[in-house]
């Protein structure tokens, strides 16, 4: 069973939190110089970034694709990369919110179609309910662990460091700090 959505816009514009640099100003050695200032992001003119993502309840493992454009087409992408991920006769349940692109409807039946066709059961959560979705929870860790306290310099550097947190996650899932981040963002 997965749970999928997205997280974003991923924008390149300083984030607040926690920082593993050393304190500035009058307090700070007198030997170093103070940390550099935080640029200011009034505009956005590389865009934005999406992250496409599921957590797999079953193995606690965390999965994810960066997309520029977040649609229909994409969506269907990435649950065939996780349809990939097991055999055609299992079949699989994919729980996602009920956002417009993850809806099988009159007009576009293509999600639908494709889920029948591929041996998998989607599962929408409740309207204004997503919070119920599993993976909110991992997204709070992903923003706690890897983007607070940050400021890239581009979507390459972002992307590197989402890429890097899911690799360091699939091997530290037993990690104190990031199950107390997960337990507290679980509220259902």
């Amino acid at each position: 069973m997965f749970c999928v959505d997205e997280f974003g816009p991923l924008n390149l514009q300083p984030h607040p939190g926690r920082q593993w640099a050393e304190r500035g100003g009058r307090h700070k050695g007198p030997d170093r110089e103070p940390r550099p200032r935080r640029r200011a992001a009034y505009t956005r003119p590389h865009g934005v970034r999406h992250l496409f993502a599921a957590y797999d309840l079953g193995k606690d493992q965390l999965y994810g694709r960066i997309k520029k454009t977040k649609n229909r087409s994409k969506l269907l992408e990435f649950c065939r990369y996780l349809r990939s991920l097991h055999p055609m006769d299992l079949r699989i349940a994919i729980v996602c919110d009920d956002y417009s692109p993850h809806l099988t409807t009159k007009r576009c039946q293509r999600v639908g179609t494709w889920a029948a066709a591929n041996n998998v059961e989607i599962a929408y959560t409740p309207t204004n309910s997503s919070w119920l979705n599993r993976i909110e929870a991992q997204f709070t860790a992903l923003r706690y662990f890897a983007l607070d306290g940050t400021d890239h310099p581009s979507h390459k550097a972002q992307g590197s460091m989402i890429r890097l947190y899911i690799i360091w996650r699939h091997r530290h899932a037993a990690d104190e700090r990031l199950r107390r981040v997960v337990a507290r963002a679980n509220v259902a």
